[in-house]
């Protein structure tokens, strides 16, 4: 089983000094035509095109410079300890066993606006590029398009490595588009999340996507390889709704 998570906004200032066994994106190569692009752009076309502030637009700007295709130990950092959103707080990677490591390298990935894909210990450089960006570069209207078939083929590849055909989606909407279209023929499970209100069950977004990272990291400390077995998730109290779920989407209610 493959799980997919998306990346987040906010990072860590700091990630632990030694993280053992670091790896370079897969597709590194071709995140390079993308910063060439970017790199042609001003701050202010930066915070119009990802309608960011003046001082984020300044901020990726300068990291769009410094960027360089060579990644190690002194000028990137491993994606899962890198991201810091509600996700990852429920990831929290930083408390995983090496062998939990070593599973997750093999069966997490994280899609990314500028790296396609990303494994967990796979070496990154401070960005900020949302999949959803209407970036056009090589005769590609957008990174949709740009990624589409790239993340796909490459997710199949980590399937027959891991020896599972389905997907577990945690990622977003924005950011599995990137990849569903390609993966049309791929058995793929999409867990939601939603609380108890006043006018009945639904989904609360800052506990939707804690609780993606929670599940992932579920999935990672009992080695499943199917998603099956995660109907008896209850984290956090919520619990799997045969009632109101699909063959594709499996509901978990909460209160």
């Amino acid at each position: 089983m493959i799980i997919l998570l998306s990346p987040a906004k906010d990072l860590a200032a700091e990630v632990p000094a030694r993280v053992c066994g670091t790896t370079q994106p897969a597709l590194l190569t071709h995140s390079e035509p993308l910063i060439a692009k970017l790199r042609t752009l001003s701050p202010r076309k930066i915070a119009a095109l990802m309608d960011v502030s003046d001082g984020l637009a300044g901020l990726n700007h300068a990291r769009y410079q410094q960027w360089t295709p060579g990644h190690d130990g002194s000028n990137a950092r491993p994606a899962a300890f890198v991201f810091n959103g509600e996700a990852y707080k429920g990831l929290d990677v930083r408390s995983l066993s090496g062998d939990d490591l070593r599973f997750a390298q093999s069966h997490l990935r994280i899609l990314s606006g500028l790296y396609g894909v990303l494994r967990p210990l796979d070496l990154i450089q401070d960005h900020r590029l949302e999949m959803g960006t209407a970036l056009s570069v090589a005769r590609k209207k957008d990174l949709y398009a740009y990624w589409g078939e790239r993340i796909a083929q490459r997710l199949k590849e980590d399937l027959a490595a891991s020896g599972s055909s389905m997907v577990l989606n945690l990622a977003s909407a924005e950011y599995f588009k990137a990849a569903r279209a390609g993966l049309s023929t791929v058995p793929v499970v999409t867990p939601v999340f939603k609380d108890r209100g006043p006018g009945g069950f639904r989904t609360v977004m800052v506990f939707a996507k804690h609780q993606r990272g929670a599940m992932a990291r579920f999935a990672i400390q009992h080695r499943l390889m199917e998603p099956a077995s995660l109907k008896a998730y209850d984290v956090g109290g919520y619990r799997y709704s045969p009632a109101d779920s699909t063959n594709t989407e499996w509901v978990f209610l909460r209160g």
